[in-house]
């Protein structure tokens, strides 16, 4: 695998990937947990030394992965158990959920390109309380006590001409909010992991660094408020597929096909911008939306 870079914004598939280069790893703590029942497996991954942040790529932090294989499929009741499951997890990750918090969640994204329409989509179906608590106070719920929660989909710079990072500050410096939870359409190493996979992570997140297309990351150093980052792989780089591919196909002919298998390496150079996602992903978008959508909003409810 010299020489051949795999993408994943994924701190479980970067963990993979160490061991499989049979690297050694400390500082890095796994818990496993999965329902029979629901076929929803959680990983926790923590992340604890500088060591281990720097041979995983990845920050310092904890990353809670939800595996579903159903995940993407019409079944209400289902979707149901997952958004639950991840509303735990929110309600475990986001700090100061015992109190009155002020969360705003931002929505990352081109609204216009479906594979990265997630964030937008959550946004556009999340239940908005801020305005009204504001106007009429708690009694609009009927509640002692109501998270105000916010939305905002700051767009691509593209098409604003500014950073993504750039309009969440000034929103937060204006509206103080005490947490900020973005939503963000990632990339994968794994076919398999494609819309069936939510990573959430107190990290924060680097906008397009899984497809090579960096951008100022969003993190509590850069905002000064803590971030909650949600992601779901929806594309995984081209040349992955083909390299997992050759890797069957040459492996079980003989051992001395590595050095084919370098030279067909060395020409997927022009798969390297490429991106591939599924044929349905403007349905699967949509589902996996309204899954997280419901898990906040469960989150957020006192």
């Amino acid at each position: 695998m010299s020489g051949f870079k795999v993408r994943t914004d994924l701190a479980l598939e970067a963990r993979e990937n160490v061991e499989e280069s049979a690297e050694e790893l400390r500082g890095v703590t796994v818990d496993e947990n999965y329902d029979e029942e629901t076929e929803v497996k959680v990983t926790r991954v923590i992340i604890e030394s500088k060591n281990s942040a720097r041979v995983l790529g990845k920050p310092i932090g904890t990353y809670i992965t939800l595996e579903a294989p159903a995940m993407a499929l019409p079944d209400e009741e289902y979707h149901k158990e997952i958004s639950d499951e991840l509303a735990r997890q929110l309600r475990a990750i986001i700090p100061g959920m015992d109190e009155e918090i002020s969360v705003m969640v931002v929505g990352l994204g081109n609204r216009d390109v479906t594979a990265d329409a997630l964030g937008p989509n959550v946004v556009d179906n999340l239940t908005i309380t801020r305005h009204m608590v504001k106007e009429f106070g708690k009694a609009a719920y009927g509640k002692s006590k109501v998270h105000m929660t916010s939305g905002l989909v700051p767009g691509v710079m593209a098409k604003t001409g500014m950073e993504t990072a750039e309009i969440i500050k000034g929103v937060v410096e204006k509206t103080k909010p005490d947490v900020v939870v973005v939503v963000d359409a990632l990339a994968a190493r794994s076919t398999r992991r494609l819309n069936r996979t939510i990573q959430v992570t107190n990290t924060g997140i680097h906008p397009g660094s899984g497809v090579g297309n960096h951008r100022n990351s969003i993190t509590r150093e850069s905002l000064g408020v803590p971030v909650i980052a949600i992601g779901v792989p929806t594309v995984v780089d081209a040349a992955t597929i083909v390299n997992d591919a050759l890797e069957k196909v040459l492996h079980s002919i003989c051992k001395e096909a590595v050095d084919l298998q370098e030279e067909l390496r060395n020409g997927m150079g022009e798969l390297y911008n490429m991106y591939v996602t599924g044929k349905d992903v403007d349905y699967e978008i949509k589902q996996i939306s309204h899954i997280i959508c419901d898990a906040l909003n469960k989150a957020l409810e006192l």
